[in-house]
């Protein structure tokens, strides 16, 4: 069994990639309960059942508030013991799930499981510790590897909306969970052998670059030549100064994590509020018809593949001046909507909103690491998921507060821009902080 256990894959590449491609699979079957599916395949259920929509999108947004619950005990034990046991155990939880929901008779019953299987599976399959994978495997291609995690959650779920859909028409819907069960379960496997916590655990160091021999070694230390990667630097690292091993509690003492804490609520509010209201929003303000605005949706969700973009960008400007890049442009594509008045109009809003408006989640955990490490981010990553959810969960429901209130959605968007214009100022002061006093780094 110890020769199982530390047996691994030995890819002709870094072995970071191949750690990158593994939280791919397991992102997919935690997609499949994410509120963008649920919200695609809710009428194949209500069809069904006769069950209320407004419950089955309720169990979204309760799975988003759980998974701010747990995100940081997530973090927190994938600093501790690492996400090689987290990921598998995640995809052992999440297949109970989906497995369950094929089964379901009462609405309740699904209630139950779709929140438990978005509480468990948002923070161990999709956010923080495939996120914590990426900060520890990559350094000078952090940023991109990030952005690799960030397009597979909606890549992943477009993906399952036209699977449980197609599987739903021919063998049911429940039919369509069970096999997104079974598929969670098997993933287990090569994710518990390919899944490792750290480079260094394998003999390997970020980014995969190469161990700087020195000419010397002090006695009790190893000796040119071992390459031993725990104790060396890697060569192409030059001499940049060592990351101040930071931990949850001295961050949360900082003025730019609080800063960055906020930004990261405002941007997700307002992507949320907008993204949430803008197919009524055109068919009743721009005259388009539900099925020319819903294509405007898909365009913006599809754009976020540009997060990679994003991610070679922030290399380049740093991630805090692309937040802000993307908090001006998103603020001016919602001011753009008072200006869409037809189906052209409607599409450039789309492009411009969709490729600024997904995102911030991406950006926020590049500063995160950037200004915090990598030895605790887990810990501190995982404190910022209450906000993110926060402003998921409030963003569904304050376009509908706001239109019942106004009776129009002008107050919407305005509400919206100053969120993203607040964003960008507070983003503009969240200036790297310096390592804590007694710090001898």
């Amino acid at each position: 069994m110890d020769r199982i256990l530390k047996w691994r894959p030995r890819p002709p590449f870094y072995y970071g990639w191949l750690i990158l491609a593994a939280t791919g699979l397991g992102n997919f079957v935690a997609a499949s309960v994410a509120g963008v599916v649920l919200g695609g395949i809710q009428g194949l259920i209500v069809q069904d059942t006769r069950w209320s929509r407004t419950t089955i999108g309720f169990s979204a947004s309760v799975g988003v508030w759980m998974s701010g619950v747990v995100a940081p005990v997530a973090g927190r034990l994938a600093d501790r013991y690492g996400p090689r046991w987290l990921m598998p155990i995640g995809t052992i939880l999440l297949g109970l799930c989906l497995y369950a929901l094929g089964g379901v008779t009462t609405v309740w019953q699904f209630f139950v499981l779709a929140v438990l299987g978005r509480a468990i599976s948002q923070p161990l399959l999709i956010g923080i510790v495939p996120r914590t994978l990426a900060v520890n495997f990559f350094l000078e291609r952090r940023n991109l590897a990030l952005a690799f995690i960030g397009i597979f959650r909606p890549v992943n779920a477009a993906i399952n909306i036209q699977a449980i859909s197609i599987i739903a028409v021919n063998q049911g819907w429940r039919t369509a969970f069970r096999y997104l069960g079974i598929l969670s379960f098997i993933l287990t496997i090569p994710l518990a052998l390919v899944i490792r916590r750290r480079p260094e655990e394998i003999g390997l160091l970020p980014d995969g670059a190469r161990v700087r021999e020195e000419p010397s070694a002090l006695p009790g230390q190893p000796q040119p030549g071992t390459g031993v990667a725990t104790a060396a630097r890697p060569a192409n690292l030059g001499n940049e100064p060592q990351e101040h091993p930071w931990s949850a509690r001295e961050a949360l003492r900082t003025r730019a994590y609080w800063l960055v804490a906020t930004t990261a609520f405002l941007g997700t509010t307002a992507n949320t509020t907008i993204g949430f209201n803008i197919v009524p929003y055109l068919v009743e303000e721009a005259g388009i018809t539900t099925t020319q605005a819903a294509g405007v949706l898909s365009l913006g969700t599809v754009l976020s593949l540009g997060n990679l973009g994003w991610g070679y960008l922030a290399d380049r400007i740093t991630p805090r001046w692309c937040v802000l890049a993307a908090m001006v442009t998103s603020a001016a594509s919602v001011l753009f909507l008072f200006q869409v008045n037809s189906v052209l109009s409607a599409y450039i809003f789309g492009i411009v909103w969709g490729l600024s408006s997904g995102t911030s989640g991406v950006l926020i955990s590049m500063i995160v690491a950037q200004y915090f490490g990598r030895t605790n981010y887990g810990s501190i990553g995982g404190t910022l998921r209450p906000f993110e959810a926060g402003g998921l969960g409030l963003g569904q429901s304050l376009g509908a507060v706001i239109y019942d209130i106004a009776g129009s959605y002008s107050l919407l968007v305005w509400t919206a821009l100053c969120a993203h214009l607040l964003g960008g100022i507070f983003i503009i002061l969240a200036r790297a902080p310096a390592p804590p006093q007694g710090d001898s780094r």
